[in-house]
């Protein structure tokens, strides 16, 4: 589905409407020239009925500035220490930067307000270094950004904190954005970086559940960035918190939020923090889907072609995986003559390979059979019996372990699959 496909974006209205969804943007987001498409996929949230706190970083114009002015700042993301001189540069910039974004808003037709919501107190002592005006987030004015999120108004929320007697401090965006998702009780926590991406084997996950998040950062923290660690511990800790989901996605991506929101397959990596996936027994109403989940994998020959009155004629064999009521993987039991069934249509969508979800629906499907009362469960396979074997215990056979009709249509194909079986104890 492309983002712009309004009739594919309209399926996602009834679970999104009202809905509050907190969007952290990196500085380098804001710098690029495509800064101007995210405030059009803005408006489509707004237009939506979906309720948006923007909150940004500074540290490009930080850098950039600093350079101007031939200071060396002490850190520019609000996690080490920041001197007088660098917090003056650090206001210097977010004010800019929530100026340009009023501007941007503006342009879109939406109406923002850059917010002074954020109670802060110093970070101190840490590791015996003072931390100077480095800050740390003590509370959010959720009153205040609620009065603005009733009247339509988008709170801007710059990294900036301020303490009771009016001190300012430097505080990360990153922070910021959890305690104001926590605070708010969002729906959604989005990063959008300027860039990066969650690297595993090679290919970026497209969801991790809490606790595969936590276990990655305790293993392969020291392969991320500064960038993506920080957003991979924040988002699981959001999602400990109370926020339903976190996503981590490349900003400098074309529609790349609308990508993720509105696709089964999205663009970046969701953390979730509950059982979020369901496999149920396919409808009438989900052949359509079907047929688009598997079009690509058919036109390579991977999976035997089926015309859409085939699928519904059968619907009743196949079933269906979905992520947030998303399909986004299917498997079919069909059954045979004498206590024998074929599985078949096993598919999964690239953006969800690797997650385990064709081992889910492989013993879904054994377990469907055991429930027919079958006693060997078949799958024919021109391209993935490698898979079947290794990951679900498939053993390679014979055409005569076919019964007479299966038989019959498999020698008529010509696609001279490899033959797989699995008895069913």
């Amino acid at each position: 589905m492309k983002a712009s496909d309004l009739r594919g974006i309209l399926t996602y209205i009834p679970s999104f409407r009202d809905k509050l969804f907190v969007l952290s943007v990196d500085s380098a987001v804001l710098e690029d020239e495509r800064a101007a498409s995210l405030f059009l996929d803005i408006s489509v949230l707004r237009s939506l009925n979906i309720r948006v706190v923007l909150v940004h970083g500074a540290s490009a114009r930080i850098k950039k500035m600093a350079a101007e002015m031939k200071l060396k700042p002490t850190n520019l993301d609000g996690l080490g220490v920041t001197d007088e001189a660098t917090l003056k540069v650090s206001e210097r910039a977010a004010n800019s930067y929530s100026h340009d974004i009023l501007q941007s808003l503006a342009d879109a037709d939406l109406r923002g307000a850059v917010t002074n919501a954020i109670i802060a107190h110093p970070a101190g002592i840490l590791g015996g270094v003072d931390q100077q005006w480095t800050g740390r987030v003590e509370r959010v004015d959720t009153r205040f950004l609620e009065a603005l999120l009733e009247n339509g108004i988008i709170p801007v929320i710059p990294p900036m904190g301020v303490d009771g007697d009016g001190r300012t401090y430097r505080v990360n965006s990153d922070g910021v954005a959890l305690e104001v998702a926590e605070a708010l009780k969002a729906e959604k926590l989005i990063f959008l970086t300027g860039g990066g991406e969650l690297p595993m084997n090679g290919k970026k996950p497209a969801q991790l559940s809490v606790e595969e998040a936590a276990e990655w950062l305790k293993k392969k923290k020291t392969d991320l960035s500064g960038e993506m660690a920080s957003k991979l511990e924040h988002g699981l800790r959001a999602c400990r918190e109370g926020v339903s989901r976190a996503h981590i996605l490349n900003g400098l991506e074309d529609d790349a939020l609308l990508e993720e929101l509105f696709s089964s397959e999205g663009v970046g990596t969701m953390i979730y923090a509950d059982e979020y996936t369901e496999i149920r027994k396919a409808l009438k109403k989900d052949v359509r889907s079907i047929m688009r989940l598997i079009g690509n994998s058919v036109a390579s020959e991977e999976l035997v072609r089926r015309t859409r009155g085939e699928v519904a004629a059968a619907i009743g064999d196949y079933s269906v995986f979905e992520i947030d009521g998303n399909m986004v993987g299917c498997v079919a039991v069909h059954g045979l003559e004498g206590k024998t069934a074929e599985m078949g249509c096993l598919f999964v969508a690239s953006g969800h390979e690797n997650a385990g979800i064709g081992r889910k629906l492989m013993l879904y499907a054994e377990n469907r059979a055991k429930e027919m009362g079958m006693k060997r469960l078949l799958a024919l396979s021109t391209q993935a019996f490698n898979y079947l074997q290794s990951k679900g215990g498939f053993n390679e056979g014979t055409v005569e372990m076919l019964p007479t009709a299966r038989k019959a249509s498999y020698e008529a194909s010509g696609r001279n699959s490899k033959i797989l079986y699995k008895d069913l104890t």
